[in-house]
């Protein structure tokens, strides 16, 4: 028996030699599985009928084996794409190979349970949920007893749960389990076998669910001050930050929210599929948790700014575009452009500044060629993997591309447009000492916007025109170039 519990992070091993021939039943939620069955079924079935949230109860009323096969019954998943546990995988094909009986014992639903064993081509059975029987704890232990007599298996699970099964197993293999799971396991049986969980990773997967980088988008709140010229007012820049950090935490939440309902085609992406949820790096019931809780922490910040309904309005607009708009096509880049322009009207209402009509014109098209940037970028990915007709979870086909190029190249031409007129209207020539100077910020936009649209044709584009641009040295020159523009019309004594 192991009862070393300061081991390095490598499995650890024991003699085997008096149970090697014994089957091995794995678990698979969480053991052999980087995520769990149940959750997995539930978020996807959710997004794709909504609808159907309200014949839940009733059927967890009935009993939980119930809930997982009508979950497992609307469940249209390829079982190559879920986020195995590599290290296990690889174990048990040795095992396999060296002639030990494999079966795939768990408390997912069968339907689930076969499909995989199925894929993976390495179970001789299965048991699994079915009948009206929930196969967890002592009820699998039971069945397992059962089949293999008392003594008569070795069992690889990784949680609490999966203690009574040790119980009367021969021998434990432990697998990504709690600390203090590990440490009874290790006291108590037979461990042949230790996969550690990776130190430290759900902090850092939490924080890369919430995309950070994608706070950038964010300034625009600051706008509105900035394009009041304004820039000595700190109470405006304050309550602008603080609505600002209201956007960040709300986006956050919004973003797990759409990687959740997007588990499928994330891990189908060449990119995506690493994110966290697609990944397995961080479980599906976490993100339940942390969404909620970030919304609520968000939605305090923008009360504390004066802005709260605007967040409301953008938190409810973005859950919208995420769960169904976004496959409505041309409406998902208006909604994308509206999602950018209400942090323009929050920050304006925020600050005392309120937005005016001529942010209002230039910014709805700008942000409509920023739109249409992401998703030409997306239907040429997709055109360059080998892909035609209709795009998953979009409502478009790739040859709609060339289409949109044109609406994002016109939107950009009417933004430059907008603001010439802008620069010389009255409104300009009060704001700004010598607004003839704003003529320079007209070739420095186009400039850079036509930069973005030609990225986008040869393949450079990050998802979001935002992000790339944030990234892209090119990109801040113009921005600077823009600054020292601005500055110089609004007090040009200073140069």
């Amino acid at each position: 028996m192991l009862a070393n519990t300061n081991a390095p992070p490598a499995a650890i091993e024991v003699d085997v030699a008096a149970t090697d021939r014994l089957p091995l039943c794995v678990d698979l939620d969480g053991t052999l599985l980087l995520s769990d069955a149940l959750y997995e079924s539930l978020v996807a079935v959710l997004a794709a009928a909504p609808r159907l949230a309200l014949r839940l109860p009733a059927w967890l009323a009935a009993g939980k084996a119930r809930l997982k096969r009508e979950l497992a019954e609307r469940w249209s998943f390829n079982p190559a794409l879920l986020p195995y546990n590599q290290p296990m995988l690889d174990w048990l094909r040795q095992e396999r190979a060296a002639g030990r009986r494999l079966v795939l014992c768990t408390a997912t639903d069968r339907l689930i349970a076969q499909r995989i064993a199925d894929h993976l081509g390495l179970f001789e059975e299965v048991i699994a949920t079915q009948g009206g029987t929930n196969l967890r704890g002592a009820a699998k232990a039971a069945a397992l007893v059962q089949r293999f007599g008392a003594g008569g298996f070795v069992y690889a699970g990784n949680d609490a749960w999966d203690e009574p099964v040790w119980d009367v197993a021969a021998a434990a293999v432990v697998v990504h389990a709690p600390a203090e799971v590990q440490r009874r396991a290790i006291a108590r049986y037979e461990v042949l076998k230790v996969f550690e969980r990776p130190a430290g990773g759900l902090a850092r997967a939490a924080l890369r669910a919430m995309r950070p980088y994608q706070w950038v988008k964010n300034a625009l709140c600051l706008v509105p001050v900035a394009a009041a010229v304004e820039l000595s007012d700190p109470g405006a820049w304050a309550s602008a930050l603080l609505l600002m950090a209201g956007f960040c935490l709300i986006a956050s939440s919004i973003y797990i929210v759409n990687d959740l309902s997007d588990l499928a085609a994330d891990r189908a992406h060449p990119r995506k599929r690493r994110r966290p949820f697609a990944s397995g790096a961080l479980s599906i019931p976490a993100g339940l948790a942390l969404s909620p809780a970030l919304l609520l922490l968000g939605g305090a910040f923008a009360a504390a700014s004066g802005a709260l309904p605007f967040v409301l309005l953008y938190a409810a607009a973005s859950l919208a575009y995420s769960l169904w708009l976004k496959e409505q096509p041309l409406v998902d880049v208006f909604m994308l452009a509206f999602l950018y322009t209400i942090r323009l009207f929050g920050g304006g209402v925020a600050s005392g500044h309120p937005v005016s009509l001529w942010l209002l014109g230039f910014s709805s098209f700008l942000f409509l060629s920023l739109a249409l940037v992401k998703r030409v970028s997306e239907l040429d990915r997709h055109a360059a993997k080998g892909g035609s007709g209709w795009v998953a979870r979009r409502g478009y086909m790739v040859e709609d591309s060339a289409i949109l190029q044109m609406f994002g190249c016109a939107a950009t031409f009417a933004s430059a447009i907008v603001l010439s007129l802008y620069v010389q209207s009255d409104v300009a020539s009060r704001a700004y000492a010598r607004p003839e100077l704003l003529w320079g910020c007209i070739p420095l936009l186009l400039f850079w916007q036509c930069r973005l649209w030609l990225s986008t044709t040869r393949g450079y584009m990050h998802d979001d025109p935002i992000v790339y641009a944030a990234r892209d040295w090119v990109s801040w020159i113009v921005f600077g170039c823009l600054a020292m523009v601005a500055v110089a019309a609004w007090a040009p004594v200073w140069l």
